[in-house]
């Protein structure tokens, strides 16, 4: 069963670049390491041998499923987002109505979050429980320490 995941165009190029990075450095490096364990003699009891073949296996898995991943991987047009509601890709400007803190996120696939730089996943609790609203609405997200009640105050793209 495969998974469709959606991506911004910056996510799947960096996707796409590292699959290529798998590929043409660390394929070969994978194969020359298993050569240079094989010229030290008796594959029997050669540990170098063993881990480098270990290395290999592993590093075919992961090229394999990102190669699936790439596969389902669907871009997103950002222009034919709707602004009115919580979606995908959206910007969004919260208010935190416990502390009156405010802060910004913007919404995106699970594989491109990265909190220091303010894109959180649609797939977190925080991202789950915004997706559909819209600006005025209070979200209330139950996060491991309590309830979170976030007014939506601001709805954009990039």
């Amino acid at each position: 069963m495969s998974k469709v995941s959606y991506y911004t165009a910056e996510g799947l190029k960096k996707l796409r670049e590292e699959l290529n990075y798998l590929k043409d450095v660390e394929r070969p490096k994978a194969s020359q390491a298993i050569a240079e364990a094989r010229d030290k003699g008796d594959l029997s009891e050669n540990a170098e041998y063993d881990a480098a073949k270990e290395a290999q296996g592993l590093l075919e898995m992961k090229i394999s499923k990102m190669e699936e991943t790439l596969s389902n991987a669907r871009l997103i047009d950002e222009s034919q987002l709707d602004t009115s509601k919580i979606l995908v890709l959206s910007t969004v400007k919260l208010k935190n109505q416990a502390n009156g803190m405010q802060m910004k996120y913007t919404l995106v696939a699970e594989s491109e979050a990265d909190l220091k730089t303010g894109k959180i996943s649609v797939t977190s609790p925080i991202g789950k429980g915004l997706l559909g609203k819209s600006v005025g609405d209070v979200a209330e997200i139950k996060v491991p320490n309590g309830t979170l009640k976030l007014e939506i105050l601001e709805i954009s793209r990039n």
